[in-house]
This record gives C-alpha cells, sequence and structure tokens, in this order.
C-alpha cells in the first residue's frame, strides 16, 4: 500500500467523539481490522458537553468518568495515539505525515478533526480560556475559585452555559455581549430578553461592548473594549464561535466549502477518506447540505462514516439535535434556528415558561425550539419533513402542532 513506517486498515485523524464512534461503527461491520486514532490533545476523547454541564454542576462528575476511550484502549487492534499532530496527507500513497517526520499508512482515513475557538486580540493562557477542551476545562477550574472574578466573553450557547454554570458555582460573572441580549442570534427577542434577565437575577453583571483587546495583567486579566473601557478579573473565557479545521483536507486538494464536503455516506471527493462531525459540511436529508457543530452530530455521523468505511453501504439521512441547560431553563432543538428566520412562537397560558418555536423559510419549518418542552424531537423533525413537501400558507396554524405536555 506505502512505503509507510506503519500501516492500519484504518486511520482516523482526532480523537474526539466522532473518532470514538467511528471506531464502533467499524467495529459493527469488522470485528479485527487494525484502527489507528491520532489525536492532536494530549487527552483522550471526553464527552464534551460536560465540560460546560456537569463537570460543574453534578459532584460525582469527573473528567475520568466521562472518558470516551475505554472500548478504544481495551481493543488490542486498535492504537490511540494522543499528543500526535498530522501536518500532511497524500492521498495516492494513502499515508499521513506526523509533525515527527513519520508517516503512517492508511486503506480508509477518517478526518474528525473538528474545530477550533474563533480567536479575538487577547492571547491565550492560563488565565485566557478559550473554551473547548478537557486542558481548558483544567484552566479554568485552577482559577475559577468560589469569589473569584471570571469575565465571560460571548453569550451564545459555550458562552450562555459557562456563565450559567460559574455562576452557580459561587464565582462571580461578568458577561461581555455584543448583542443586546443573550443568545439574540438564535431565540426570539422576547425569549432572549427573558433569558438575560435570569442572568441578572442570579447575580450576573451584563457588559455590552465588543472586544478591542487584552492580556494577562498582574495574576490576573484586562480586557479592553471598543469604548476603550476595561474589565478587570481573575481570569477570562472567550465563547465566540468555530471555524471548522479544514487545513489538512484543503492542502490534500479535498473539496473544502464551510467544511469538508462530503456525499451521503460521508465520503469526500477522495474514495478511501471520509469526514465527520464537526468539519464535516453533509447533506441534510431535511435541510440540504450544512455543517454542524454538536454532539448528537458527532456522535451519529461518525459512527455511520465508520460504518462506511468498512463497507456498509448506509447512508446519512440523519437531522441532529441540540440541547442546554441554563439555570432553570432547558430546551432541545432540532434543525436552522436563527432569528434571522420567520419565527412562530407558541408559549402556554401565553407567558414565556413552556413553548415551542418555529423557525419557517417560505413556508417550511426548518427548525423548531423546544423550551422546557421534552421528548418531542421525534415529532418536530416529522413536521419540517411534512412541511418541506407542503409548506404552510398560514404559518399561525402552526400553533398546537407540538403539544407542551
Amino acid at each position: 500500500m506505502s512505503d509507510a513506517e506503519k500501516s492500519y486498515d484504518y486511520v482516523i485523524v482526532g480523537a474526539g467523539v466522532a473518532a470514538a464512534s467511528a471506531v464502533k461503527g467499524i467495529r459493527s461491520e469488522d470485528g479485527s481490522g487494525s484502527i489507528a486514532v491520532l489525536g492532536s490533545e494530549p487527552d483522550e476523547p471526553v464527552y464534551r458537553p460536560v465540560l460546560s454541564k456537569d463537570l460543574w454542576l453534578k459532584d460525582d462528575e469527573t473528567l475520568e468518568g466521562s472518558s470516551l476511550a475505554g472500548d478504544l484502549k481495551d481493543d488490542d487492534a486498535v492504537d490511540l495515539l494522543l499528543d500526535t499532530t498530522v501536518t500532511g496527507i497524500d492521498t495516492d500513497a494513502h499515508v499521513v505525515r506526523l509533525a515527527d517526520g513519520s508517516t503512517v499508512g492508511y486503506g480508509k482515513l477518517l478526518l474528525a478533526t473538528g474545530a477550533e475557538p474563533r480567536v479575538l486580540g487577547v492571547d491565550p493562557g492560563p488565565r485566557v480560556v478559550y473554551y473547548r477542551t478537557a486542558a481548558d476545562y483544567r484552566r479554568l477550574r485552577a482559577v475559577a475559585a468560589k469569589g473569584s472574578h471570571v469575565a465571560v466573553v460571548g453569550g451564545g450557547y459555550i458562552g450562555s452555559e459557562i456563565a450559567s454554570a460559574l455562576v452557580q458555582n459561587g464565582v462571580d460573572v461578568t458577561l461581555v455581549l455584543d448583542l443586546e441580549d443573550v443568545q439574540e442570534q438564535m431565540f426570539p427577542r422576547a425569549l432572549a430578553a427573558h433569558l438575560t434577565k435570569s442572568f441578572d437575577d442570579h447575580g450576573v453583571t451584563i457588559v455590552h461592548g465588543s472586544v478591542a483587546g487584552g492580556e494577562e495583567d498582574d495574576g490576573g486579566v484586562r480586557i479592553r473594549l471598543d469604548d476603550d473601557s476595561h474589565i478587570v478579573a481573575d481570569a477570562a473565557v472567550i465563547g465566540v464561535g468555530v471555524l471548522p479545521r479544514t487545513g489538512l483536507a484543503e492542502a490534500a486538494g479535498l473539496e473544502v466549502d464551510n467544511g469538508i464536503v462530503v456525499d451521503v455516506h460521508l465520503r469526500t471527493s477522495n474514495e478511501d477518506v471520509y469526514a465527520a462531525g464537526d468539519v464535516a459540511a453533509y447533506p441534510d436529508a431535511l435541510l440540504g447540505r450544512r455543517r454542524v457543530e454538536h454532539v448528537d452530530h458527532a456522535e451519529k455521523s461518525g459512527e455511520l462514516a465508520g460504518r462506511a468505511m468498512a463497507g456498509a453501504s448506509d447512508t446519512y439521512d440523519y437531522t441532529p439535535f441540540f440541547w442546554s441547560d441554563i439555570f432553570d431553563h432547558g430546551y432541545e432543538a432540532v434543525g436552522e434556528t436563527s432569528s434571522r428566520l420567520d419565527m412562530v412562537e407558541d408559549w402556554k397560558d401565553g407567558a414565556i415558561g413552556t413553548g415551542v418555536v418555529y423557525y419557517l423559510r417560505s413556508g417550511q419549518v426548518r427548525g423548531v425550539l423546544l423550551w422546557n418542552v421534552w421528548d418531542s424531537v421525534d415529532q418536530a423533525r416529522e413536521l419540517m419533513a411534512e412541511t418541506a413537501k407542503d409548506p404552510v400558507a398560514d404559518p399561525g396554524t402552526l400553533r398546537g402542532r407540538i403539544p407542551f405536555e
């Protein structure tokens, strides 16, 4: 196959949720093929949602208990190689090149390289955390003691979760928003304002502005906003979105368009290379080509890619969902949930507290938010499929389609 130092039937670049799920998928079709999992981080694969949820809110939750590496380490035909950086792919030779100059050969290759945080004008460091990994969790834990002050930059998915978790751990939190309200880019304005008030009610200090710069300073951090005001804190968590790690794929000549472009089998433009998880731009059966950054997609696409690499003919016809818990609020959501879409709100008793938000374009339900409503994701998907074929003429008729209880 190649002149690589060592070759495997399957090589997976990345060691996160998608990679661990891919091993499971491979093993469902091929019980003995050799597998290498190459992770650039020093930590074992971890169930990533716990980093901003359970590890802060459940006393019995641990990083070790959230590891996904058990099956990998118990399988003699799987080599889990951590702190290992892949620098290039030669698709003709079927090898990947490592930072130490060595090469690893593959029969089938999966790119599960994930995404990396967007970086502002503040360098990451022990007290400036672009929150993403188990190492980031440990860094933040080391400085976010009860009574400390942490500035959280960003009111989106990760910023709202970690600000909520920190204040519930007795940390003084300043939340920096570049919009008026928390999750305004996703929620209807009234709901976003309601959620912002919840942060205020829990003692979070809300500051509006954009980060212009900052640095670690005398055992703390100093964040400078665009109006030249400053926030001085013990640490800062910055969560302003992520970018797909497509560099390896681009350099290898694979098709890339806001992610690594894959077909319904999660195969890239090269027949022996697949992609899954955050980095994959896949054809969603309900919504068309899209890229999704949530763990449900990483699990499901990773497993399907593994099965496909091992010869299965299954197609990825799944529309993933995601969820969050913020203070006493909880929600599940599926599809496109952007406040730029048309929205129909359906609140129990007419008051924000329990309800459903439908997101539409041209009469088609593109996404559904289930606010304190549970076990209804499948109904939401069915409605999305129904309206894709038969768009609704009167969006108001959607109220009541998904019951509150």
